[in-house]
């Protein structure tokens, strides 16, 4: 019988796991070829059938159990090891992707790298050590604003707001499920873009989000730099609508209009510099009064920041001042505004989201009014 190289035996499985899933003790990883359906002890089911009964309580339908039930009262050891790992990877499925198919989620590019777990693997891994409940756990949203969420839901009474919980809920598991320690979320529901540093809310300010003509779509992205002073690269469509004309600020290059940095820049003095094909940014306006409103839909579907200086300095932290800042915003004597860039000391992944329920600063829940109509496209009950 070939035996496993001895630099390996240390990754030999116990022999707990080994007879968990049917093999002979002493036998190595040279030795066998592992069955598709790892057997599954009894303890193991009980705890399979709790999470599949208190699949609501994350906002997801109860998992059906009647083949596993049927196959457990044949006795039929094979096939009640079969149901249990379809029923538990199936659950696992909707618990780490979600359980709304591609056609209810509107307006969402964000690609969820989770794909590349392997679901299979864990699991069986968690039968052979019984930790079938640190399984399920982990494939939860890892962060306080799902819990926060989650929480809300075993309280809240009003149907309404329920469905909302259970529509957000379900949009975290659309998204990795971990963000990152470092990170900035954008909510276009909520008028609001939050700093994230060491997983911990660090600092949030106020935004305009894209018109109901022109919502602004969910996207990830990665910030490298900070363009100070910034050209406004004009779109197309935009171009036609305001008949644009080589007046003023604006200058025809050749294949489209650009306006000149300046104070009336559409911009106004910062974007951030993260590349994406939907040319989604976050940048500064001249507009600032629009941020005394509360409902703050107005923009072509980018992101407008208030204190867009404050907010690109705290990004910029460590690496300059806002004196240095302020120098080199001015046009030099006699000429005109100049722009400029400065990279983040660590490039920033940026998440533009869409959320009609969030966490607040103290960890209690707000609800936001669904300006683009996206929460009905989500059955309500999901899984």
């Amino acid at each position: 019988m070939r035996r496993i190289d001895p630099r390996l035996r240390k990754f030999a499985l116990p022999a707990a796991a080994l007879a968990t899933l049917g093999l002979p003790l002493g036998s190595d990883f040279g030795d066998y070829t592992p069955s598709p359906d790892p057997h599954w002890s009894k303890a193991a089911i009980e705890r399979l059938e709790y999470w599949a009964k208190a699949a609501p309580a994350d906002a997801l339908q109860p998992a059906d159990t009647s083949e596993l039930n049927a196959a457990l009262q044949r006795d039929n050891a094979r096939a009640s090891d079969k149901a249990a790992t379809e029923l538990a990877l199936n659950l696992a499925r909707k618990h780490l992707f979600g359980a709304a198919p591609a056609s209810q989620r509107a307006g969402w590019h964000i690609a969820d790298t989770d794909t590349a777990i392997d679901l299979p693997t864990q699991l069986r891994d968690a039968i052979a050590s019984e930790r079938i409940d640190d399984f399920f756990a982990s494939l939860r949203p890892d962060n306080p604003a799902y819990t926060a969420l989650k929480g809300a839901l075993a309280t809240e009474s009003d149907p309404a707001r329920r469905m909302t919980l259970d529509r957000n809920m379900e949009r975290w598991r659309w998204l990795p499920r971990s963000l990152g320690d470092d990170y900035l979320l954008a909510n276009a529901a909520g008028f609001d873009v939050t700093l994230w540093r060491s997983g911990k809310r660090y600092k949030s300010w106020a935004t305009i989000s894209g018109k109901p003509k022109t919502p602004t779509p969910a996207i990830s992205a990665v910030v490298k730099a900070v363009n100070f002073n910034p050209w406004w690269e004009v779109p197309d469509s935009i171009a036609k609508e305001s008949h644009l004309s080589a007046r003023g600020s604006y200058v025809w290059n050749g294949k489209r209009w650009r306006q000149k940095p300046g104070p009336g820049n559409a911009l106004g003095q910062m974007k951030l510099v993260m590349p994406n094909p939907y040319n989604i940014y976050l940048h500064d306006t001249p507009s600032r009064g629009l941020f005394d409103l509360g409902e703050r839909a107005f923009s072509h579907g980018c992101i407008r920041v208030g204190d867009a200086l404050g907010f690109a300095l705290t990004l910029l932290e460590g690496s300059v001042t806002r004196e240095q800042i302020d120098k080199r915003l001015k046009p030099p004597e006699g000429g005109e505004v100049q722009s400029f860039s400065v990279p983040l000391p660590e490039e920033l992944p940026v998440y533009v989201t869409y959320f009609t329920a969030s966490m607040r600063a103290d960890g209690s829940v707000a609800f936001h009014k669904d300006i683009y109509g996206r929460d009905a496209g989500i059955a309500v009950k999901l899984g």
